[in-house]
């Protein structure tokens, strides 16, 4: 089996997330929702064999653009599409091989069937990141098509702003987190996450960005543990931490986005360190047993 994690734009409607998640079970496992109103963004963590979460996909990527208009969309986190990033990611290192080829099959198959154009990224895309296509959000991507400066691997050739691309990649398991902070000056957490993420300097294989929450009234430092060989989760949010406190402001709450490989929870442990809302419960491995047993 493989895992893909795709993430929509859609976090606030629950109809509309519920009749998304049903489609992206159709031939997969949902193992987990995980959908955040200020992001306006919801993440959905599936398992199956590689033809049938392929089709999921596509039923549920299908699902999304029917349901969704990007054009009246409003969140805080940075997105190019309504099905806005699909990675495909190995259960085991052996299987990114079989990653790679599955995650090229479900770009092909979104521009061919759906119409959707679609830009691959890592494994499948020259070791591109998500960022990368992102930069300026949808109309800066929509300008450098129209000007030629990128092409897109699959589909069509123009981007319809209702819809937006298609971010399809395979990579290596990595950490979602968010970190709200005890203040509303959004310029602390942007501080914190340039102190952090690995490109300003920081830990290596961290990205992070620090964001308003405005339903909230928070502010928050969302991050991402893409090599978590380098860097452990424990030992991130210590960063953040001191970051923060060294700024005179106390981290208020931790949020675990999706489901963590159990190598997260076995690391936290060992460094007896308490990692908010991480717990057995939302180890990958162990939600997958717990559902093929059922």
């Amino acid at each position: 089996m493989l895992e893909a994690v795709p993430n929509v734009s859609e976090g606030r409607d629950a109809s509309r997330i519920a009749a998304i998640a049903d489609a992206f079970a159709s031939r997969a496992l949902v193992l987990g929702i995980h959908s955040d109103a200020d992001h306006h963004r919801s993440v959905f963590t599936l398992v199956g064999e590689d033809g049938e979460l392929v089709d999921s996909l596509l039923a549920g990527i299908a699902a999304a653009v029917e349901l969704v208009d990007l054009r009246l969309h409003e969140g805080v986190h940075p997105r190019v599409g309504v099905a806005d990033v699909v990675p495909l990611v190995p259960l085991v290192g052996a299987d990114m091989p079989r990653a790679v080829s599955t995650a090229r099959l479900l770009a092909h198959r979104i521009g061919d069937e759906l119409s959707l154009p679609v830009f691959r990224y890592a494994e499948i895309g020259e070791g591109r990141r998500p960022a990368f296509f992102r930069r300026g959000g949808l109309d800066e991507l929509i300008r450098r098509v129209d000007s030629g400066e990128l092409v897109p691997d699959d589909g069509p050739g123009t981007i319809d702003p209702r819809s937006g691309v298609v971010l399809v990649g395979a990579r290596e398991p990595l950490l979602a987190y968010n970190v709200v902070l005890a203040t509303d000056d959004v310029e602390v957490a942007r501080e914190v996450a340039r102190a952090v993420r690995g490109s300003s300097g920081g830990m290596p294989g961290v990205q992070a960005i620090g964001l308003l929450l405005p339903e909230a009234a928070q502010v928050q430092v969302s991050l991402n543990v893409i090599d978590l060989e380098q860097s452990s989760l424990h030992e991130v949010l210590d960063r953040v931490r001191s970051e923060a406190e060294a700024r005179g402001v106390e981290v208020a709450t931790g949020e675990l986005v999706g489901l963590a490989p159990a190598r997260v929870l076995d690391a936290a442990l060992a460094a007896n360190a308490v990692v908010p809302d991480l717990d057995p419960s939302r180890v990958l491995e162990s939600v997958l047993a717990s559902r093929l047993a059922e």
